[in-house]
This record gives structure tokens, C-alpha cells and sequence, in this order.
């Protein structure tokens, strides 16, 4: 069968799993098309790869087509996230340092309780406290300050800085920040190289992030609907081989390699199965479903997440809330995604936004096949998002 070869950016992690795991288990193929996944150095570089049509999709931090959309982040480029590509999947440490200080106080490390953890770190951590993330838009600086604003850490001057995530680790040693927000491997490397400890996972924060999409500029997902929709379905598919029980060795193995991740596989599996080691001395702790890429809708672009994402911008940049959402709304393309998905299984929820953070527990929603379970979908302090609109 002739293909098309589709040029596609990622960042090495974990949760670019689902464009790894079609191109190597062949759903690319399946769907007319061959991905040729290029590595970026940095988030920066894989927006502009995109933007400047480099590439004609890309595995994209949440956060950033909605902030082009807003008008922030100097580039213009109107970009569409066609699907969410994964849900969670990143860790909150601490450098050794704090570690010790922590464990002083009796902290128990218990990677669930993020309000315990905010009032543990408060007691312990310098004026300021520096954390590390990957970039400035993304959904790491989100959960960092929406945690930070709902403990006892609002009292603290908490700084972020910039630290592409295969470079956080040394970043700790070296004492440029005090703690971190990454996307696993880079967190369990931390570990491993013994220069820091797991406090949370993201998904203590907020059970249903959207943590990455596969974004396409808007002008080729209307120019080329065809190629779009072989890309995504091949993207869906190979999600759905992710969330199979007896997958995650092979998909470690994969994603381990040298033209991948160039990490041990040892460390892609403990985020696939949400068994860490969460610091030097070997505990262990698991986290259920820390990340996602098919279960209970987990790829659906839900117009209200990207509201959710909008108005956080703009309360911060000085936005009005109203109009940042709905330019928010409009970046996340629910649209295409049942055009692409309606007829291969898929069961697609009856509405494109909810209440997010209104789920305290596994929900049956409307749907076109009649079976769709959403997941628990709540914030650690309770609250909900409710859209303007």
C-alpha cells in the first residue's frame, strides 16, 4: 500500500507514546500514511518547527496553542489541537536538600495528599522557592500555581524558571532550583541519579489534566482533511493498543530506545504502570492511572479544558476571562475529532465541554455507542470550573 510520509515533532516522553507506538506498531501505515517523528531539543523549538511548517504536526505541551490563540508567546501562527494525546503524566520533586528537610519534620512522602504536601514543603523551603518547568506555557506552571495557590505555600515568593526537562536533574544538583514539575522519564532520572525525591504526581492536583495534544496548524487541517484524519485515527489507534494491560512491555521497550527517549526501560515502565521508586533510599509508591491515553474519553479535546487553560491565562496576563475563552474554545477542535473518529469505533461523549472537577467518581455520560465511563474528575481543593459561557 502507497503512503503519504507525514513529518511529525515530539519531545522525548514518555506521553509521546501514542505517535511512537503508531509508527512502530504500524497503525501509521494502516491509515496510508508513514510518521516521521523528529526529536526537538526544546518545547521553543518544537512550536516553531510547527508553526513555521517544519513539520505538519506535532506532540505539544496543552497550554500553547491556546496562548498563541490569546496572543501570547510572540508567535501568531492560528494552530488546532486535534486531540488530546495524553492525560497527567508529570511528577513534583524536590532536591535532596529539601528532602532532608522534610523527612526532619516527619514528612511520610505519601505522593496522594497535595494539601499535606503544600503545608510540609511551606515549613521547610527558603524564600524564594525555585522550581523548575519545561517551558512557560504549559500544563506543568498551571498545576504549580493552582497547588501553590491552594496551600500554605501561597505564602511563600515561589519562583519559576525555564529547564528543558532531559536537563532538570542537573539543574537540581547544580542548585539552580530548589524543586521541579516535568514530564516523566526526566523525574524518575532525578531519582536514579540521586539528586532528588517525588513529592506528588500531577494527578494529585487535578485528576483529568490535559497534559499534551497533537497540534496541526489550522490551515492544514482545513487544506489537507484526508491526511489529518489518517493521522489521528492512526494516533487513536495506537492509544487504544496503550491502554491494553499486556502492552506496557513492549511499549517500554519501544519508547526506551536510543532514537526514542535513550533511556532504560526500566524507567519508561514506571510511569506506564504508575509504580515509582520515589527517592534514593528505594520507597515505593503507585499512583493509579498516572498517565492516560484512551480510558474514559482520555484522547477527546473537550472544548472545557481548554477554557479551563484560557482563563488561567488570562487572570494572569490580564486578559478579559470572557473573550480569552472563548478564543481558548475554539483551539481545541472537538469538531474534527468526530468527523475523524465517528466511524471507527470510537465512542464519543454527547457533549463537548463539562463541569470540570465536578466528577468525584466513575460517571456514565451520554455517548454514541452508550458505554462511556468518564473517570473521577477532580481539582485536590474541590473546587469546580464552570466556563463563562
Amino acid at each position: 500500500m502507497r503512503t503519504v510520509t507525514l513529518p511529525v515533532g515530539y519531545m522525548p516522553l514518555v506521553d509521546a507514546a501514542p505517535l511512537i507506538v503508531a509508527r512502530e506498531m504500524g497503525f501509521d501505515h494502516e491509515e496510508g500514511v508513514s510518521l516521521d517523528l523528529r526529536p526537538a531539543p526544546s518545547w521553543s523549538s518544537l512550536r516553531d518547527m510547527l508553526a513555521f511548517g517544519q513539520v505538519d504536526a506535532a506532540h505539544l505541551l496543552a497550554p500553547v496553542p491556546v496562548a498563541m490563540a490569546l496572543g501570547l508567546g510572540g508567535m501568531a501562527t492560528p494552530l488546532s489541537a486535534v486531540s488530546v494525546l495524553s492525560l497527567n503524566g508529570n511528577v513534583i520533586g524536590v532536591g535532596t536538600k529539601l528532602e532532608q528537610r522534610l523527612r526532619d519534620r516527619g514528612y511520610q512522602f505519601d505522593f496522594h495528599d497535595a494539601k499535606a504536601a503544600g503545608a510540609a514543603l511551606a515549613q521547610v523551603a527558603d524564600d524564594p522557592l525555585v522550581f523548575g518547568v519545561p517551558f512557560p506555557f504549559s500544563m506543568h506552571v498551571e498545576l504549580l500555581r493552582y497547588w501553590v495557590e491552594g496551600t500554605d505555600l501561597a505564602a511563600k515568593q515561589v519562583e519559576i524558571r525555564t529547564v528543558p526537562p532531559p536537563l532538570m536533574a542537573r539543574a537540581v544538583a547544580a542548585g539552580e532550583i530548589d524543586a521541579f514539575c516535568v514530564g516523566e522519564p526526566w523525574g524518575s532520572f532525578s531519582v536514579d541519579d540521586q539528586v532528588g525525591a517525588l513529592l506528588l504526581p500531577g494527578r494529585a492536583i487535578w485528576t483529568c489534566a490535559p497534559e499534551k495534544v497533537l497540534a496541526v496548524r489550522t490551515e492544514w487541517a482545513a487544506t489537507e482533511p484526508h491526511l489529518l484524519g489518517s493521522l489521528m485515527r492512526a494516533v487513536w489507534r495506537a492509544g487504544r493498543w496503550l491502554a491494553k494491560a499486556d502492552s506496557h512491555t513492549t511499549a517500554s521497550e519501544m519508547l526506551s530506545r536510543q532514537s526514542y527517549l535513550n533511556v532504560p526501560a526500566e524507567l519508561v515502565d514506571r510511569a506506564l504502570l504508575g509504580d515509582f521508586a520515589i527517592s534514593a533510599r528505594g520507597e515505593q509508591r503507585h499512583c493509579n492511572g498516572f498517565v492516560e491515553f484512551f480510558d474514559g474519553a482520555a484522547s477527546f479535546p473537550w472544548r472545557s479544558q481548554a477554557k479551563w487553560i484560557a482563563h488561567k491565562l488570562a487572570s494572569r496576563y490580564g486578559i478579559d476571562p470572557k473573550i480569552a475563552e472563548r478564543q481558548g474554545a475554539g483551539v481545541f477542535r472537538s469538531d474534527l475529532y468526530r468527523d475523524a473518529l465517528g466511524n471507527v469505533g470510537a465512542d464519543l461523549p454527547g457533549a463537548s465541554e463539562k463541569l470540570e472537577g465536578a466528577i468525584p467518581e466513575a460517571t456514565a455520560v451520554a455517548s454514541t455507542h452508550g458505554s462511556l465511563i468518564l473517570p473521577p474528575n477532580v481539582f485536590f481543593d474541590r473546587r469546580i470550573f464552570e466556563p463563562t459561557e
